[in-house]
C-alpha cells in the first residue's frame, strides 16, 4: 500500500541550491518511492538563529510504500550522506541539508523522534509557501488547509528562485 508523504528540504551551507536539488533526485530513488511533485526553490532569511546565511527551501510530495519510521530513517541517512551532523540540543543552526517529514498521508503520529504532522508546519512560511505552490488544497490533519494557512502567513523576505 502506498501513501503520499510530504518532505521539507532546506540548506544554507556550501552550495545550498545544489544540495536541495540533489536531495530531490535522491528522494526519487528511494525504494518503493517516487516523486510526485516538487516546489520551486525559495530563498528564505534564517529563522531562529538569524546570524547565518539565508536558507534554500523546497517541498516535495512523494508516493511511498515505506512506513513513516522507515522513511524518516532514510531522510536522516540522506542528511548524513550530505555531511549533516546533528548536535543534541542545537536548533535552527546552519546546515548542509535538512529533511523534515512534514506529512504522512492523513496520519497523526506522535512517537519519540517522529511527529507528523510536523509540529511546527503550520507556523512556518518557508514550508507553507512552497507546499501551497504544489498542493494548496492539501489538509493538514487537525490544523487546516495548506493554501488557507499560507495566505495568513507573513512571508517577508521569502522569494522564489527563478
Amino acid at each position: 500500500m502506498s501513501i503520499v508523504a510530504v518532505v521539507g528540504l532546506g540548506a544554507n551551507l556550501g552550495d545550498a541550491e545544489a544540495s536541495v536539488h540533489g536531495a530531490i533526485v535522491v528522494l526519487d530513488l528511494l525504494p518503493a518511492t517516487r516523486l510526485l511533485r516538487a516546489s520551486k526553490l525559495y530563498r528564505t532569511p534564517a529563522w531562529g538563529q538569524t546570524e547565518q546565511p539565508d536558507f534554500i527551501n523546497a517541498v516535495v510530495m512523494l508516493e511511498t510504500g515505506l512506513g513513516a519510521r522507515a522513511l524518516l530513517d532514510r531522510l536522516l541517512a540522506i542528511e548524513r550522506d550530505c555531511g549533516r551532523i546533528r548536535t543534541a540540543g542545537e536548533r535552527w543552526g546552519p546546515r548542509t541539508l535538512d529533511l523534515d517529514l512534514l506529512l504522512f498521508g492523513d496520519e497523526v503520529i506522535n512517537e519519540p523522534g517522529l511527529q507528523v504532522p510536523h509540529p511546527h508546519l503550520h507556523e512556518r512560511a518557508f514550508v507553507l509557501l512552497p507546499l501551497a505552490e504544489i498542493a494548496p488544497e492539501l489538509p493538514i490533519p487537525g490544523i487546516g488547509i495548506v493554501g488557507e494557512l499560507a495566505a495568513m502567513m507573513a512571508s517577508d523576505g521569502i522569494e522564489a528562485i527563478p
